[in-house]
């Protein structure tokens, strides 16, 4: 192909401003029907917000697609569209732990997208109050990390709420090492959230072996506090790199490649079945022989998958615990349905926290 890169360049830059200006027309008249919708549903007194009515219409078109664009872009776009159409109609307000800059916030916006309102908290039990008084619509709390498991204080509070579980995500976690000046050699004191400390504690213990680990409330409290600090060096992501201006001074120092944390959604209205759900469940049996077995048995008789079981004392000083259960499915469909109505003759106690669409 013959001729300067701008005179190949520019019959392609004009295809572009065609498209967009096609794409601008469009994306305007989708807004205006999301708006309609909006005024329909406000008569009806209906949620503005259908996560499993989101998640039908991503995965409708990520069928329709033939590329080049991958399915998880797909994801993105329509989510951040979706995402601006909810606020034409009604402002998100999202709690997370806080504060700004970590994962829960990173979790919080890959879910809701980045016109929603984020209202960082203090704590876990500060996200489940949130959303409990009012002050904010949703919260997202993390769960349990593919490394270090279970969060118990979450599932503590999860107990005592009537707050549903309306959705989930699946985030990967990718950890660096930030400090003022991105030198290695500077850092005399590391600070993080207990559970990325234990994420690290190899790289640690092979490139920093006399560096102080300093266990803190979040990791973007750890970047706060390196801010002030030049001896002091964080462990957290990117998005509180670029918050507290740090440099990173080592990329991706967790040990397991695959680190991900598992985050819930709390409060909204309960999602109706999208096709891909997840029903999690609290239960508790009587101290006897055989009482675990009889309590799972209804799932195997119906062919439900149980996809997690966690178990957590429950403090009342009689060695009793209670079993936090995920299976696959919507409590409306009909095996799941029938294997929760078997479980209520087996179980000293069952509560249905939520029936949501299932991370991707």
């Amino acid at each position: 192909m013959g001729g300067t890169l701008e005179a190949q360049l520019q019959p392609l830059r004009e295809k572009i401003d065609h498209l967009d200006t096609q794409l601008i027309r469009l994306l305007n008249e989708r807004a205006a029907v999301a708006h309609e919708v909006g005024e329909v549903k406000k008569g009806f007194d209906a949620p503005v917000y259908r996560p499993e009515r989101e998640q039908q219409v991503i995965a409708r078109l990520q069928q329709m697609s033939t590329g080049p664009l991958r399915d998880e872009h797909i994801a993105h776009i329509w989510l951040e569209i979706m995402s601006a159409s909810r606020a034409l109609e009604k402002s998100t307000t999202v709690a997370f732990l806080g504060p700004v800059g970590t994962y829960s916030e990173a979790a919080a916006l890959d879910y809701f997208g980045n016109s929603a309102s984020g209202l960082p908290c203090p704590s876990i039990d500060e996200v489940f109050r949130s959303v409990e008084t009012g002050a904010s619509e949703f919260g997202v709390v993390p769960v349990e990390n593919s490394t270090e498991g279970a969060v118990s204080r979450t599932l503590d509070l999860l107990l005592n709420t009537t707050l549903p579980i309306t959705g989930e995500i699946a985030l990967p976690i990718h950890h660096s090492l930030l400090s003022r000046s991105g030198a290695l050699a500077e850092v005399e004191i590391v600070c993080a959230h207990p559970q990325a400390l234990a994420q690290c504690q190899r790289w640690l213990s092979t490139h920093l072996p006399k560096a102080e680990r300093r266990a803190v409330s979040s990791n973007a409290e750890g970047a706060r506090l390196a801010a002030e600090d030049s001896r002091i060096a964080a462990i957290a992501g990117e998005r509180a790199a670029s918050h507290y201006k740090l440099q990173t001074a080592a990329p991706m120092i967790q040990d397991d490649a695959h680190n991900r944390t598992r985050f819930y959604v709390l409060g909204g209205t309960p999602p109706l079945s999208s096709g891909a759900d997840q029903t999690s469940l609290i239960l508790s049996v009587k101290n006897e022989a055989g009482a675990v077995y009889r309590m799972l048995e209804p799932f195997a008789r119906y062919g439900v998958s149980m996809t997690r079981f966690e178990s957590r004392p429950a403090r009342s000083g009689s060695w009793a615990y209670y079993f936090y259960i995920d299976v696959e499915g919507h409590r409306d469909d009909a095996k799941v349905a029938d294997a929760l109505h078997a479980l209520t003759d087996q179980a000293a106690f069952v509560r249905i926290v939520g029936s949501y669409p299932r991370a991707k």
